[in-house]
């Protein structure tokens, strides 16, 4: 009667009977698609770390594919494609490989890649190698921006310590001394420009050189011995002066007709009553307020 209970008792509560212990090297049928998974994702793994390799994705079923050869920051990566794909799609597949985000990317093959064109219509091939030029935003801020600020920072510290009139290329011109025909400086007096061009100064190249100012042409005229250049005030972007060390009643100055520091025309020994009208006059007195 006690087991006949027991029988009853396990058949209410639902116990399964105990499983037999499964032989060593087989598994049931669920612990073998585990395992297989695992395998795979290990498989999967392994392969990221050996190459970065790009076979497409699950969506490009059935399309024409192209293979490429990724080329950035000396890294080779291999990449398969559709044909059909635009540069725009391409440069998405890219960031995937290289975390360069696409803004970033400068993509060359035969030239700029377009974004809007796809493969096929720029006739990529398989096996083409494409050129990715950029770099991070972390790389940027890591190195190139302190770098710039650092030169910044050298270069207006040199500028502070050591004045034009004492640097090389300007000591060459006033060694030569004051020229004997220069015309009357003021020191500390504000004067409009005189009716005559200012004349007597030197230029870089040591020659003599006057300035006239054409004001019902808006031109500032620069003649030397050989020519006269005709230029638009409206083209000088910038005017600097500085007084000239143990001579402070006459300056140096330079008119900057160009982007950079080489386009600047230096003109020596300007009288000092004059330097604020010639700022006036070549770049408007807009420019001080």
């Amino acid at each position: 009667m006690a087991s006949q209970d027991g029988g009853e008792s396990m058949m209410q509560t639902g116990a399964s009977p105990k499983k037999e212990p499964v032989p060593y090297g087989k598994a049931g049928d669920g612990d073998a698609e585990a395992a297989e998974q695992a395998s795979q994702s290990y498989g999967e793994n392994s392969t990221a770390q050996v190459s970065a390799v790009s076979n497409g994705s699950d969506n490009d079923d059935g399309k024409e594919m192209v293979e490429l050869k990724i080329i950035w920051n000396k890294n080779k990566y291999d990449l398969k494609i559709p044909l059909d794909g635009t540069g725009a799609s391409l440069k998405e597949r890219i960031h995937s490989l290289t975390g360069l985000p696409p803004a970033m990317q400068k993509v060359m093959y035969k030239g700029l890649l377009p974004e809007d064109k796809t493969l096929r219509e720029i006739k990529v091939t398989n096996g083409a190698k494409i050129m990715v030029v950029g770099s991070t935003i972390n790389d940027v801020l890591a190195v190139n921006t302190p770098k710039e600020v650092i030169q910044q920072d050298v270069k207006a510290e040199e500028n502070k310590k050591e004045p034009l009139c004492r640097q090389k290329q300007h000591r060459k011109v006033l060694d030569k001394g004051k020229p004997e025909d220069i015309m009357p400086s003021i020191k500390g007096a504000k004067e409009r420009l005189p009716t005559v061009p200012l004349s007597g100064m030197y230029n870089k190249s040591g020659g003599k050189v006057r300035l006239t100012f054409k004001l019902e042409q808006d031109q500032l005229w620069i003649g030397t011995k050989e020519r006269t250049e005709k230029i638009p005030m409206g083209s000088i972007k910038n005017v600097i002066t500085e007084p000239i060390e143990g001579h402070e009643d006459y300056h140096m100055m330079a008119f900057q007709l160009g982007p950079t520091e080489a386009s600047y025309y230096w003109v020596y020994w300007v009288p000092a009553q004059y330097v604020d009208a010639i700022k006036d006059t070549v770049l408007g007195k807009w420019q001080y307020f």
